[in-house]
């Protein structure tokens, strides 16, 4: 998924396209092409990087990515220059897209005894076929590479997938269908719920209509002019669905409804439940991009090995750093463990160290291990939230702005607390409108009311009665004398696209309910504070000294004092024995 961009940015530079920027073959690669067939005539293509100069027939595992950013004209297409990515509309390509090359490079991938396969989701790059974001068609044709690369002569038979964003959505798909072959998975900042990228339960994200059209012009982009004219005639083969481009945007921007056929089918939190294949995945739980809006959801039903990096962090690779070399999440050797990873389940290579499964940081910018995520000792509080009412007007936002809204704030509290997992509200509303705008926030507020956001999400209330938010997972400390402040209200701005009813919505009743671990945590691992934590923690919203004492809820359910975890042996996912 990429970043939000105006139509303006997009018109710009569709206008005034970038200068040619060809990407080489990296260093110790040689590189070929190669057509996939599928079932239902979809002809994808396929880049594949072996290491320089080995023997006909020697056989490598295979570590795959599967996306729609892998065209020879550039990862973006025209959008490129906005977008941080190259742009090549002339060509000759002298090389296949470099958008993991920091992982060959960087992990040594050719050096090590690898295969790099990137294949074009249909209607991408120098594949046919129609784009369905993330549909049946592009789950097929998930299917069809690993099939493909676990049958290749010059293949082990053992698959790996890697990716970021969107393909890294497409790992978690080969996750869901379990395809024989693929042994390991690595999913970085991925999409648990396609519908959640563009939505809230109805109320749609400021990228609900942009985000469609942005992948419609990389499919419409053409190969580079200089190159075979075939790839760029297969990218622009659509037959298979005449006017594809716009039919995909109105399949997305046209239908706000979680619940219809469309969007179950790209709902991967479900098919997740007893998978095996072994993943490897990242999520800040701060950004704003694909956000940790069903991780917690996804990781309890999913049963196979997991390993994770989770933390305060915005839309980044575990690699990336800043100008400075500052590490943006914040931890070293991302690329040494994801290879101990990928050499445990595709070579079978006991690692000689020993990682976390999972890798946390918390609010506080510490990093500790788990053996799950979310931990076995998280036990829910529900607490009743307060009744009142707030104005549907479509001004309000979760830090910067006024407290508007009806808030339940719990004492301060008598010793520290921990908050590791997906909470859950469920608030009874009456409104005398249809699409009345609901919105949960969670905060910790410190002596004075002030505090910054932990977690929310956004409802649109087609009518009155019940309504269930699953909220954004989190990971976050609370010290004693804080309080935690829910406020039930109408606009969450910087998320969400509010259309106001501009009607008083009736907040009748209901509860939140918060996972809070029962341990302590005293040991910490390696890593510093990810760069984007001090921004996040800056934004605040401070509730009033009248609302801050009228809103506290002496029946609010707090957690006991965290105790000491008892001695016993730990127990990973998928782990044998």
């Amino acid at each position: 998924m990429r970043s939000r961009l105006s139509f303006v940015a997009i018109l710009a530079v569709l206008a005034f396209p970038a200068a040619a920027s060809a990407a080489p073959v990296p260093e110790g690669a040689d590189w070929t092409e190669a057509t996939i067939p599928s079932s239902d005539g979809v002809q994808l293509h396929a880049d594949i990087l072996r290491p320089e100069g080995l023997p006909e027939g020697t056989r490598t595992p295979v570590i795959l990515s599967v996306g729609p950013y892998f065209g020879h004209s550039g990862q973006t297409g025209a959008v490129g220059p906005a977008q941080g990515t190259s742009y090549d509309p002339v060509g000759p390509s002298e090389g296949p897209s470099d958008r993991f090359h920091d992982l060959i490079e960087g992990a040594d991938l050719m050096e090590r005894g690898y295969t790099f396969v990137m294949v074009d989701l249909r209607g991408f790059g120098g594949s046919t076929g129609c784009l369905d974001w993330g549909g049946p068609g592009e789950q097929s044709d998930v299917v069809n590479a690993i099939t493909w690369a676990a049958s290749q002569p010059w293949s082990t038979g053992k698959v790996g997938m890697y990716g970021k964003s969107y393909d890294g959505v497409t790992g978690l798909v080969g996750v869901n269908h379990r395809v024989p072959g693929l042994e390991a998975v690595v999913s970085q900042e991925p999409v648990y719920d396609l519908y959640r990228y563009l939505y809230g339960d109805g109320i749609p994200r400021l990228n609900a209509v942009l985000t469609p059209a942005l992948y419609d012009a990389i499919d419409l982009t053409p190969g580079p002019a200089l190159d075979d004219p075939m790839y760029s005639a297969s990218g622009a083969d659509s037959t298979a669905r005449p006017g594809c481009p716009v039919l995909n945007w109105a399949d997305q921007a046209g239908n706000n409804d979680h619940y219809s056929e469309y969007w179950r089918q790209r709902n991967l939190i479900p098919g997740a439940a007893g998978s095996d294949v072994p993943l490897f995945l990242t999520q800040g739980l701060t950004e704003n991009n694909t956000v940790a809006d069903g991780l917690a959801q996804y990781m309890d039903n999913h049963t196979g090995s997991e390993r994770a990096w989770l933390g305060p962090w915005d839309h980044v690779r575990g690699n990336e750093t800043d100008e400075d070399g500052r590490l943006l999440m914040g931890r070293a050797g991302f690329f040494d463990e994801v290879m101990r990873f990928y050499d445990r389940f595709l070579k079978g290579t006991t690692p000689s160290v020993t990682d976390p499964m999972i890798a946390v940081q918390t609010n506080d910018g510490k990093w500790r291990g788990e053996d799950v995520w979310p931990p076995l000792d998280a036990a829910r509080y529900t607490s009743r939230l307060r009744t009142g009412s707030y104005s549907d007007d479509g001004q309000g936002n979760a830090t910067g702005g006024d407290a508007a809204g009806v808030w339940t704030i719990s004492p301060p509290l008598p010793h520290d607390a921990h908050l590791a997992g997906s909470g859950q509200a469920v608030v009874d509303v009456a409104t005398s409108r249809p699409n009345a705008n609901l919105v949960v926030d969670v905060y910790e507020l410190d002596e004075s009311g002030t505090g910054p956001l932990i977690t929310r999400q956004g409802f649109l209330a087609r009518s009155s009665g019940e309504k269930t938010l699953d909220l954004w997972s989190a990971d976050w400390k609370i010290p004693a004398g804080h309080r935690i402040a829910v406020r039930v209200t109408d606009a969450n701005r910087d998320w969400w696209q509010h259309v106001p009813v501009f009607d008083s919505v009736q907040v009748v009743g209901g509860s939140v309910t918060l996972p809070f671990l029962t341990y302590t945590r005293p040991d910490t691992i390696q890593g510093d504070p990810g760069e984007q934590l001090p921004r996040y923690l800056s934004r605040t919203i401070t509730v009033p000294p009248e609302t801050l004492r009228d809103a506290e809820s002496g029946s609010f359910s707090l957690p006991p004092a965290q105790q000491p975890a008892p001695r016993k042996a730990k127990r990973a996912k998928g782990a044998a024995g």
